[in-house]
Order: structure tokens, then sequence, then C-alpha cells
């Protein structure tokens, strides 16, 4: 342990999002009380329920009264996990923090890892998963949401992808709640804020106890957040595929016109016609919903309602109930 007084030396804040995670509280608050008894660091971990319905919040109010470092905010109604994070980083303290889930599927062991980062002057320091033992779709699925991300909007994205689970100094910190974005897809807009950062890769182990809450409707929405707020590729794709049609329009209609000419005019065929129509309708329609997508989040934006709303507050300053 460090010969510092315990004022000066470097607090680390952990921010949790838990949503349903009763049977998992426990085991890890104990593993994380392990990690932090072997750092000479001071510690707080904010643990951020996201309006579970289980027993969540009282087993939480118990780790509060038996280690102060624990420190919790209880939502109104369950926001989104990326909302979390934003409410924990708000009211994080540290020098640095630890954004990770409350699930055990991110070993808490694996914050040594990142603080040695942190040491070697590293801003950020991202779990890679190098092997997840998750179903085969779920893991070409993620494969190819990090292709897309790569490709259209975060070139220095991890190729092997990176979830909730990091480090990220004061200065990142404070980068990051100056964002002022409702659609919040966190993990990407660290990246986008630009620090260095090294990659620090670690096995996903399956979940023991609870209910995966990640659905794939919610992974779907998050992949289209993700594109949808850091890249403008959908419209350019759009416009580019309006021009080539209107171009090989253009051809087909010179090719009628001379073929006519040459060998007389006649009626073309219904068949080809209808797959045009269809083909051209199907098109238009899947540009309005991307559209559509960027509209209602400019909605969103213009209505400037709070990200989350608090309920409870364990061990932290009384704040507004509810923040932008």
């Amino acid at each position: 342990m460090s010969s510092l007084p315990e004022d000066r030396r470097s607090l680390c804040s952990v921010v949790l999002s838990v949503y349903n995670e009763e049977a998992n509280l426990r085991p890890l608050y104990e593993r994380l009380a392990v990690v932090a008894a072997q750092e000479s660091l001071r510690w707080e971990f904010i643990f951020v329920d996201d309006g579970s319905t289980d027993g969540s919040f009282a087993v939480l109010q118990e780790l509060h009264a038996s280690d102060p470092r624990v420190k919790v905010l209880r939502f109104s109604r369950n926001f989104g996990a990326h909302e979390t994070t934003v409410a924990g980083l708000r009211e994080a303290q540290g020098d640095m923090a630890v954004i990770m889930a409350s699930d055990l599927q991110d070993p808490p062991e694996v914050i040594h890892k990142f603080l040695e980062q942190w040491r070697a002057g590293k801003h950020l320091a991202w779990g890679v998963r190098s092997g997840r033992q998750d179903p085969w779709w779920r893991r070409v699925a993620a494969q190819a949401y990090y292709w897309c991300i790569r490709r259209l909007a975060l070139p220095h994205f991890p190729r092997q992808g990176t979830g909730s689970f990091c480090l990220i100094t004061r200065p990142v910190i404070d980068a990051y709640n100056s964002l002022d974005e409702r659609n919040r897809v966190t993990f990407e807009l660290l990246v986008w804020c630009g620090f260095t950062y090294a990659e620090v890769p670690y096995d996903r182990p399956v979940r023991e106890r609870g209910k995966q809450n990640w659905t794939l409707s919610r992974n779907i929405k998050a992949a289209l957040d993700s594109i949808l707020a850091l890249s403008y590729a959908p419209i350019r794709l759009i416009a580019g595929f309006g021009f080539v049609v209107a171009f090989l329009s253009f051809l087909f209609g010179l090719y009628i016109f001379m073929y006519g000419i040459f060998y007389g005019f006649h009626s073309p065929g219904w068949a080809s016609l209808m797959v045009c129509v269809l083909f051209l309708g199907g098109v238009q329609i899947l540009c309005l919903g991307f559209l559509g997508e960027y509209l209602w989040r400019i909605l969103q934006e213009c209505r400037r309602r709070p990200l989350y709303i608090i309920m409870d507050r364990i061990g932290l300053g009384e704040k507004l109930t509810a923040r932008d």
C-alpha cells in the first residue's frame, strides 16, 4: 500500500449499470473489494439502478450500509444502459473512472490491467473481447457491427470491438460530460473524443446468474444510433444510389429510343415493368425510413427532455432529480 496520506492518493470511480442484477451484486462487490485492496488508490463504487424490478436496490442499500464507498443512484424507471453511464460519470469524483456492467461478464480483475495503462500515461484503456462465449449468431452480428462502425463512422474503433468495459481518465470524463446530445452511444462517443488509448484483451465469460438484458431489438437500436449519430454515410448512400438509378434510367431510355429507331417501337413487357416499379418503390420506402430515423433524432434533440430522472440517491450529495 502507498504511504501517501489518504486525501492525496488518486481516486478511482467505478461506474456500474444495474438492471435486475440482484443475484450478481454481492459477488460483484466482493470481487471489486478484493481488487481495491490490492491497489494503492482510493475508491468509490457508483451503482446506477436503471429502474430494476427485482431486489437489486435493496441489496445496494445493504452494501452501502456496510461500505460507504458504495454509492447508489436509482432511476424512476428504465431509461437505458447508456443513460446510466451518463449519470454515473456526472457523479464520479475520481481521477479516473472504470465503466463496467454488473452482470459479472466484465471480470473486475481486469481493472488491474487498466490501471497499468493509466500509469503508462494512456487516457483510455479499452476492454477488448478477445474471446466471447456467446451464440454464433450473436458473434457474427457483433463482428458485422464492428466492421460497419469502422467503415462508416470511426476508423479507429477497436477491431475486436468493445462493450461496456473501459477505464477513462479525468480529461476524458470532462470531455464526455460536456457533450449535450440525447441519443447517446457511450463508447463510440469516447472514441470520437480522440484521446490516446490502449487495448486490453480479455475473455468475456458467459452469464452465470440472471437474464440477458440486451435483446436483439436493443442491439439493433444501438447499432442504428451508432451509425446515424456519428456518420453521414446513410445519407450519402441514398444520394449515390439515386444518382446511379437516374444514370441507368437515362441509359435505358437512350437504348429504347435507339432500338425504336432501328427496329421499330413496341409495347414493353409487363413483368419487367412491374419488377422495376416494385424495386424502386421498395428503395424509396427504405430511403424514407432512413430519413425518418434522422428526423426522429432531431425531434428528440429539440424536445430537450432530461436523459433520466433520479428517484433515490444514496451516499451522494443532493442534486436535481432531473438532468439534461
